[in-house]
């Protein structure tokens, strides 16, 4: 079973998410384990403080160091070995061959970062990986943790409904996914290619690969670049 930590200062935003769908059936089957933790709870500051004004002047606040390592100690101190990721623009780009890495994890532990940033000393000491689900500037990384986590959870053995299924999904192979169809075969003219309809599993798979193919080409060119 995987666990997955994940220290935020915004814990009610979790929730929904993770009680629908996907992520709720992986945890009801045991394929996962989410802990939220909330960083206020770890603050020696009678108001639950996290943050202060950055050394130097300049807008906006900083995560303090002293709840952080305080909740990350914890956090080891049961499980040294979990890896520690942190949720920043400034990280390595998010991409489905980061899903699959991080999905054979045991214990991960994602930090969401907020306001101007955390104290470099988090990152120094505590910070295993950084990672960053785009180039664009979001409120703090509550989202890019959900992503991270729905990214990760679907390619483990026995959460999706059908085992091919994450297989078959875009950025496999490095290729956008192939045209979908569904009933009624033929809608106001519109109508499914026939080769779909012929029951040759072969010709289907090799008209999928085709259409991917040329999908990825139009689309996404970059995705290929090489491969050929």
């Amino acid at each position: 079973m995987l666990k997955i930590d994940i220290i935020t200062i915004f814990p009610n935003i979790f929730e929904p998410i993770l009680e629908e769908s996907i992520l709720k059936r992986a945890q009801q089957k045991n394929k996962v384990k989410i802990t939220i933790y909330n960083l206020r709870d770890y603050s020696d500051d009678p108001h639950r403080k996290v943050d202060d004004r950055p050394f130097g002047g300049g807008p906006g606040m900083v995560i303090r160091p002293e709840p952080m390592f305080n909740v990350l100690e914890r956090i080891k101190k049961k499980s040294p070995e979990a890896k520690t990721i942190l949720l920043t623009p400034q990280g390595a780009k998010f991409e489905q061959r980061e899903a699959k890495r991080l999905s054979k994890e045991k214990h991960l532990i994602l930090i969401c970062g907020h306001y101007e940033g955390i104290d470099e000393r988090i990152r120094e000491e505590l910070v295993d990986e950084e990672i960053s689900i785009g180039d664009y500037i979001l409120t703090g990384g509550e989202l890019p943790a959900l992503i991270v986590v729905d990214a990760i959870i679907r390619l483990m053995p026995g959460v999706l409904g059908h085992e091919d299924s994450a297989q078959c999904d875009t950025f496999q192979d490095n290729l956008l996914e192939h045209p979908q169809y569904t009933r009624p075969a033929d809608y106001k003219g519109m109508k499914v290619p026939k080769v779909l309809l012929s029951g040759n599993h072969k010709l289907i798979k090799e008209w999928r690969k085709k259409q991917a193919l040329l999908r990825t080409k139009k689309r996404r060119p970059d995705l290929i670049k090489g491969e050929e």
